[in-house]
């Protein structure tokens, strides 16, 4: 008798101590975003490209791909505007640039950057706000023509752009 109530002793303390540790730093999911318990939804506005060269799918890429990312590595809810946390911003640049110049002064490789400016809010913690520039960039052989190769290149450079932006907004890292 002795032991079973020592064992129902150990397991009630242990299943407190683990709740408190789950609980203690707001809501976490096993993505490693950590977003205030109180927060419900999330808004993501249409990411105008601002950029001189202009992409023409550009910002409807970006601005899906952080809201897919908003909603499925969190449980909040997506909603139009005004969310708990929200996001806006611009893309401020998509440009294509010669690196790697050979002896023959020509380039080895071709670099395709993209920039964008996010202003990132949340309602519960002001100070977890901010308005970030991030950039990305993918080289290429200058043998290829970019038109060729652009759309993975885009793929993989808007994968590591929402990254990065999913990480400064709710991962806190």
């Amino acid at each position: 008798m002795k032991n079973k109530t020592f064992n129902t002793f150990c397991r009630l303390v242990a299943a407190i101590i683990i709740s408190l540790v789950i609980s203690g730093c707001g809501v976490y999911s096993f993505t490693g975003a950590s977003i205030p318990p109180e927060a419900k939804t999330v808004s993501v506005q249409y990411f105008q490209n601002n950029a001189m060269l202009v992409e023409p799918l550009l910002s409807t890429t970006f601005t899906t791909s952080l809201r897919d990312k908003l909603t499925n590595q969190t449980s909040l809810r997506m909603i139009t505007q005004n969310g708990d946390l929200a996001f806006e911003g611009e893309i401020t640049d998509y440009k294509t640039t010669p690196v790697a110049i050979q002896s023959d002064q020509t380039a080895a490789l071709n670099r395709l950057t993209i920039t964008v400016n996010v202003r990132f809010f949340n309602k519960f913690d002001e100070l977890k706000g901010f308005e970030t520039k991030f950039t990305q960039y993918r080289d290429y052989p200058s043998s290829q023509d970019l038109n060729a190769v652009k759309d993975g290149l885009i793929t993989e450079i808007v994968d590591n752009l929402v990254d990065d932006v999913f990480n400064k907004a709710v991962v806190n890292w």
